[in-house]
């Protein structure tokens, strides 16, 4: 860890100490002033009912072994962990004393992921109803806020399975911080505390940088700009009303910015692919790269590929100057963004706090690339790096609980792409 970021740890250590501590198992101490926290529910759930469930697939990603827990499902996929691992009961009918069903024998269980499917030999039909009994938890943010009467409270958040919202604080009311109960936990950890320590990004002043400099200029002058968002999953974004996803509202945006532009969006997206993945396409295929990125002949291309996030920062310099060269090739300007966080353990990470300094080597072979080469960057990774300093636990923004983001990460990617065009 860097010097400048040992102080920062430092600093906000302090910040803690003085403002913001746990002083009982569910209690907090906010300048001075004791509050209790709500611990979190275990939900009970009797006889839950599965008119049919498919054949249990080790072999795949948790959250797609099997028939999905109601309880703890997200967007596409199941929140890890919430279920409680001692409570999964499979019978063949609603009632207690309906047969039971063996795990082992006629069903398995994912139990991180809350997924179930049925085994070999199972006597369980492919057809036949089932109902499940089981505990789980749930995800929930309690905002800390000092109101307008100057009385220090606790407004409870509303228990999601996946990306619990902070609740709201009104004009007038100082918002401290936020508790992050992460599922079923025993008691309150430091973990668990987020004090907002800044109310928004700090904005750098705009770097000079040659690709955005002849984009504003075009911008300018009028003349026409078709941009192409390239990506996979979270530029598909179809699991989101299109005024979220990241290139709309950056266009919106773009527009308001610059009154007299004439933009055309266009979008080419793949979900759980990635630049190779596009490479690799036949021609005819409804994702071959030259057919559907180069033959669209974008002035503009915004790409986003969390899905290159295991490339080394050699194998970025190889892919990204053969990209690089065939947009030359066309006249197109790059534009590439630095992918946001996912879930901790998939980066490496044991925590959402202290977490400014992104760990990946893609992204720092992405600003390497960048620098080098003179193509515009939005660097997306270092405002999710920051979240936890406004309060906010970033995995709390994914509706898939894993890399999904929802319409508030979103803005950031349009956030990082309007720092490169302000004045």
């Amino acid at each position: 860890m860097s010097l400048r970021s040992l102080i920062g740890l430092f600093g906000t250590c302090l910040a803690f100490g003085q403002e913001f501590v746990i002083s009982d198992d569910w209690q907090v101490r906010v300048e001075g002033q004791a509050l209790r926290v709500k611990p979190p529910m275990m939900i009970e759930v009797v006889g839950e009912r599965y008119t049919s469930i498919p054949m249990f697939n080790p072999k795949v990603g948790g959250w797609v072994k099997g028939m999905q827990l109601k309880g703890v499902r997200a967007q596409e996929t199941t929140s890890p962990r919430l279920l409680d691992l001692t409570s999964f009961h499979l019978r063949a009918g609603p009632e207690e004393n309906a047969p039971l069903f063996i795990r082992g024998v006629d069903y398995d269980i994912d139990l991180e992921w809350g997924t179930f499917g049925r085994l070999t030999d199972s006597r369980i039909g492919a057809e036949q109803e089932v109902f499940a009994s089981y505990r789980h938890a749930q995800l929930r943010l309690d905002a800390v806020v000092q109101t307008a009467s100057g009385q220090m409270v606790i407004r409870e958040g509303e228990p999601r399975a996946a990306a619990p919202a902070v609740p709201g604080v009104n004009a007038g009311e100082r918002h401290w911080g936020n508790i992050y109960l992460s599922g079923f936990i025993a008691k309150l950890a430091p973990e668990h505390l987020f004090p907002v320590l800044e109310a928004a990004y700090p904005e750098s002043p705009r770097v000079a940088n040659p690709t955005v400099d002849r984009l504003v200029k075009r911008l300018r002058s009028g003349q026409p700009l078709r941009i192409l968002a390239w990506g996979d999953s979270v530029t598909d974004g179809s699991y989101l009303p299109e005024t979220d996803r990241w290139q709309t509202q950056f266009v919106t945006r773009l527009r308001e910015r610059f009154p007299q532009a004439r933009i055309e969006l266009l979008t080419q997206a793949w979900g759980g692919r990635n630049t190779a993945s596009y490479l690799a396409e036949p021609p005819g295929s409804a994702h071959n790269y030259r057919e559907t990125v180069l033959g669209v002949k974008p002035d503009l291309i915004i790409s986003e590929f969390v899905n290159d996030a295991r490339l080394e920062p050699s194998q970025v310099e190889e892919r990204y100057t053969r990209l690089l060269a065939d947009f030359k090739g066309i006249g197109a300007e790059w534009v590439i963004l630095t992918p946001h966080y996912v879930r901790p353990d998939w980066m490496g990470l044991t925590r959402e706090r202290e977490v400014d300094e992104d760990p990946r080597p893609y992204v720092a072979g992405l600003r390497q690339f960048a620098a080098k080469h003179d193509v515009g960057l939005a660097d997306a990774s270092l405002r999710y790096g920051r979240l936890w300093r406004q309060g906010v636990p970033y995995n709390t923004l994914m509706v898939n609980a894993i890399n999904h983001p929802n319409g508030r990460g979103m803005r950031l990617f349009a956030d990082a792409l309007m720092a490169l065009f302000r004045d």
